[in-house]
């Protein structure tokens, strides 16, 4: 019985992020991106002038400022997935499934653009009376009461989605196997008790922070993702220098490999799902976690908001998660059979040694934590908007609870579930911005019209 539930659940995955889903979020992004005009690609440098803090306004509705949000929503996708999923992708689907995830990132600016500013336009208030956002926020708020059933679906999928299991369990595994056992601390076959002190001393640093609420998880994220981004960007550039002669072949492989298939039995179609699927992970565009981090904000302006939000998938995905595949191909590590960490590990190790095992640990616990402060936010306010938000300081217990548990016993098959029901938040955060982005559209033409005359009026 035991075995067949396990098998249902690592077979769940593979039908939630089927060709629909990829439609639906490949799809969606696209059609943004026309229906827009290719707008939130113009506006880049706008972006930047927000982010550095030019349209700051504390007395603003909203609980962090825009970097803070954004820092916030990156802490949450700039996690293992970067440094593992993106090893998993490779492993599974070849080299081809960069260029898959580099196109979900760039038709994901457009998406991004779109939930976050839906997710400032249409924020509700919770039974505490206090201001909140995300996707079952803009449904209700949006849609109308009648769509109910689909934010219901969405935080039930999200309380899934969102568990640490994952994050914690590989960051024990990578910790424990090249910090731990080297030097004695645990054996390789006797690691109970090292990996429960490891889980509970990560569990102590987490409550620190999440018992801080969303404020503290902004200051914290914002301090610490710039601090992991750079570190990772100078490792992953070294190991790129080191072997700069392979990064032509390399490139080449990702644009070959993309339309054969050949690493995989899916073809073309298994390649793409693979790809779509980790920079769907990687970025979160269309999934919707982002618009709960980014309805934090300190902003009246939908727009703004959302010009900050499409910074993500190029920071993320088109940045960070390149750097990972580029080092992992041209050290020939994917060549191996070690998979998901262990495989971005081979690399680090084989161009800096036994440093480099070190340094990618350091690396790991910063993404790992970053990852778990947010999700533990996300988790807390759909579990809110379900039974109310005065008893959705219950699952601060729930979520310590279940990192120390992730951290002592095998999680494949929770991963399944984390992994299946990570995508099905995309189905009502889709369904929802398809149908408000008419309003996103003519809020923008407005935007930048009156953007437009206040800088007319600045010059003149």
């Amino acid at each position: 019985m035991l075995e067949a539930v396990n098998n249902v659940l690592s077979a769940f995955p593979g039908y939630v992020w089927g060709t629909p889903l990829v439609v639906l979020l490949v799809g969606g992004g696209l059609f943004f991106v026309f229906y827009l005009r290719f707008l939130p690609y113009r506006h880049f440098r706008h972006a930047l002038e927000i982010l550095r803090g030019d349209y700051d306004d504390p007395n603003e509705p909203g609980d962090i400022p825009h970097y803070q949000a954004l820092s916030s929503a990156l802490s949450g996708t700039l996690g293992l997935g970067n440094i593992a999923g993106v090893a998993v992708a490779i492993h599974a689907g070849g080299p081809g499934a960069v260029l898959w995830m580099w196109i979900t990132a760039l038709v994901g600016v457009a998406t991004k653009y779109v939930t976050c500013s839906l997710g400032i336009m249409y924020r509700g208030y919770d039974s505490n009376g206090d201001l909140q956002g995300g996707p079952m926020y803009v449904i209700r708020e949006g849609l109308g009461r009648r769509w109910q059933p689909l934010a219901v679906f969405f935080c039930v999928a999200a309380l899934f989605g969102t568990l640490p299991s994952f994050q914690i369990n590989q960051l024990t595994q990578i910790v424990r196997e090249v910090v731990a056992v080297p030097n004695g601390w645990a054996s390789a076959q006797h690691h109970f008790t090292f990996d429960l002190i490891f889980g509970l001393v990560m569990a102590a640093f987490i409550a620190y922070v999440i018992f801080g609420g969303i404020r503290r998880v902004g200051i914290t994220a914002g301090r610490l993702v710039p601090l992991m981004v750079v570190l990772y960007l100078v490792s992953t550039l070294f190991i790129l220098v080191v072997n700069a002669g392979r990064i032509p072949h390399a490139l080449d492989m990702i644009v070959a490999d993309a339309f054969s298939g050949r690493a995989v039995a899916g073809g073309v179609l298994g390649v793409m799902a693979i790809g779509v699927r980790q920079g769907a992970f990687s970025n979160e565009a269309g999934i919707g976690t982002a618009v709960m981090a980014h309805g934090a904000a300190q902003t009246r302006e939908p727009i703004r908001e959302g010009l900050v939000a499409m910074l993500g998938p190029v920071i993320d995905t088109v940045i960070v998660c390149s750097c990972t595949a580029l080092a992992i191909l041209v050290t020939g590590a994917w060549r191996t059979s070690d998979n998901g960490v262990a495989l971005t590990n081979s690399a680090f190790q084989q161009s800096m040694g036994p440093f480099g095992g070190w340094l990618l640990t350091v690396i790991v616990v910063f993404f790992s934590l970053s990852t778990m402060f947010t999700f533990w936010y996300y988790g807390a306010k759909c579990l809110g908007y379900l039974i109310g938000a005065h008893r959705q300081g219950w699952y601060r217990w729930f979520y310590l609870a279940l990192v120390v548990g992730g951290s002592v016993v095998s999680v494949e098959a929770v991963v399944g579930l984390i992994t299946g029901f990570y995508g099905l938040m995309a189905v009502p955060n889709m369904i929802a911005t398809l149908r408000l982005s008419p309003r996103v559209a003519a809020a923008s033409r407005d935007y930048f019209t009156r953007l437009g005359r206040e800088r007319a009026d600045a010059a003149g």
